[in-house]
C-alpha cells in the first residue's frame, strides 16, 4: 500500500492529466517527498521487490523508498517534458504539525511524542505556501528537475536519485504497474 499509494498514484494521476497538462499554457508537477531522506543516504529503490513481498516489511524503509521514487520520478518527467511547457519539481516536507485530535484511536504514548515533534515542526499554512510557490511563482516558471524544501529554497539531490540508470530502472518498474507508453 506505501508503493501505490506515495508513488503509484501520483504517478497513474500524472498520466491521466498528461494530454490536459501538455495542452496548457504552462503547466507544473508538483510531486512530495520528505525531508526523513536526510536520514537514509545510502537507500535505494529495491526494483526487485519495491512492495516488500519477498524482504521484511518495515513501515520507514517503505514509506522513504517511496518518497525516493517520487523524487527520481521527478528527475524522469522534468527530462521527458524538457521541450514542452511543463516543469516537473519535488518538494522536500519537513516536519509539520498536525491535529492529534482527529485521531481519536491514538495511544496517550503516541500523542505525547506527536505534542513532543509538534514543537520542531511547522503549521500546515507555512508548508503550504512553498507549494503554492512552486505552483505559481514566476521564478520558477523555468526550474525542472529540482527539489525544494520548505524555505523555497533548491537543495541537493542524492548521487543514487540522479543516476540515469536508477531513474531508468524505478521508471521500468513503475510501468510495468500500468503505463504503457
Amino acid at each position: 500500500r506505501t508503493w501505490a499509494t506515495n508513488h503509484l498514484g501520483p504517478v497513474l494521476l500524472t498520466h491521466y492529466l498528461m494530454e490536459a497538462l501538455k495542452a496548457s499554457e504552462q503547466a507544473r508537477i508538483i510531486t512530495i517527498a520528505s525531508k526523513g531522506l536526510l536520514m537514509h543516504p545510502r537507500l535505494q529503490v529495491h526494483v526487485n521487490d519495491p512492495e516488500f513481498k519477498q524482504r521484511r516489511f518495515s513501515v520507514s524503509r517503505a514509506y522513504y523508498q517511496s518518497k525516493l521514487a517520487q523524487i527520481m520520478y521527478t528527475r524522469y518527467l522534468a527530462e521527458k517534458l524538457k521541450d514542452t511547457s511543463i516543469t516537473a519539481n519535488c518538494i522536500r516536507v519537513t516536519n509539520v504539525q498536525i491535529d492529534t485530535n482527529r485521531y481519536p484511536n491514538i495511544s496517550p504514548l503516541q500523542k505525547f511524542l506527536y505534542r513532543l515533534k509538534s514543537r520542531f515542526s511547522i503549521s500546515p499554512e507555512t508548508m503550504a505556501e512553498t507549494y503554492v510557490y512552486l505552483a505559481t511563482s514566476a521564478d520558477v516558471q523555468h526550474i525542472s528537475g529540482a527539489y525544494f524544501d520548505e524555505k523555497n529554497s533548491q537543495v541537493a539531490l542524492s548521487a543514487y536519485s540522479c543516476n540515469e540508470q536508477h531513474i531508468k530502472e524505478v521508471m521500468q518498474v513503475t510501468r510495468q504497474y500500468f503505463i504503457k507508453d
